[in-house]
């Protein structure tokens, strides 16, 4: 279908000082920025680094605009932290159309504009926007790309580079309305829904694209519920979960010991900081487990 949601795009941090932030992913990713960017009608700058599934965008008000003011807001109640994310797709006015006819009030295809403040190149995109009541708070949008300012991602074997997203996770006290917005509004394939006594928790897998959504909620529900959900982190891959953790140690970054992770045949460690606010968890898995081995 033309207007299906075809991939996670791009995952959005909030941040107060764009400067200090670009320093903190720079060391993350052992890399300059894929782009530094502004948004000239939004009054909003960022930074990208771009990834062969996704990229991370970090985002700061710098001027005037709708969008800068609404940042302003949301970083003075928040702080720095994770603000949401967008999911490609192939056709915006016939997602806008397909978005409508399950029962979310989706805005008509938005023009946006970015400029590369290194090269001069600018980037062009349509995105849907969807109410924030229906995704119980996080920014979540569509978006149609007409050109691409930065170049692609370039994997040049460092076996301590982050290769990857396998999943972002938010969190909820509502799973069902989670259920209604994701799976049936969206049109997500819901892959798990698992409650785990032993952890406290029931997880909602939604895939898109070969990354998964992940829906974390309280195996009880509680007595007084919160009203909005909020984007909690990101599960990045790496090929060498050793390698890239004596990196980052040596970068000042404070880094848990290498575990088992969860999943079978995946070896993680978690980031305790500096990361913007966003938890963040390194996973190595094996190869049969990588992209393309069968895991849809």
């Amino acid at each position: 279908m033309s207007g299906a949601l075809i991939a996670l795009d791009h995952v959005i941090v909030a941040v107060a000082d764009l400067d200090a932030a670009v320093g903190v992913y720079t060391r993350f990713f052992g890399r300059a920025p894929s782009g530094l960017g502004e948004h000239p009608e939004l009054g909003t700058a960022n930074a990208t680094w771009r990834l062969p599934d996704v990229y991370l965008e970090l985002l700061a008000p710098v001027g005037t605009g709708f969008v800068a003011d609404g940042l302003r807001a949301r970083l003075a109640s928040a702080g720095d932290g994770p603000l949401g994310f967008a999911l490609a797709t192939a056709d915006a006015d016939a997602c806008a159309a397909a978005l409508r006819s399950r029962g979310l009030a989706a805005s008509d295809p938005v023009p946006g504009r970015g400029v590369d403040r290194t090269t001069g190149k600018q980037g062009r995109w349509r995105n849907v926007y969807l109410p924030a009541d229906a995704s119980r708070g996080p920014l979540v949008f569509a978006i149609e790309y007409a050109e691409h300012a930065t170049e692609p991602f370039v994997d040049d074997g460092d076996p301590a580079a982050v290769v990857g997203i396998d999943h972002l996770v938010v969190r909820t006290d509502a799973p069902e309305a989670a259920i209604r917005f994701y799976g049936e509004r969206l049109g997500l394939r819901l892959a798990l829904d698992k409650t785990f006594e032993q952890w406290g928790a029931r997880l909602l897998f939604f895939r898109v694209g070969g990354v998964t959504i992940e829906i974390a909620a309280p195996a009880r529900p509680p007595e007084s519920p919160a009203t909005t959900d909020t984007v909690w982190g990101f599960s990045w891959r790496v090929p060498d979960v050793d390698a890239i953790r004596a990196r980052l140690l040596g970068a000042g970054f404070d880094v848990s010991d290498v575990r088992s992770g969860r999943r079978p045949n995946t070896r993680v460690c978690t980031v305790r900081g500096p990361t913007c606010g966003a938890a963040t968890l390194l996973i190595e898995v094996a190869p049969r487990e990588q992209p393309g081995a069968g895991r849809t």
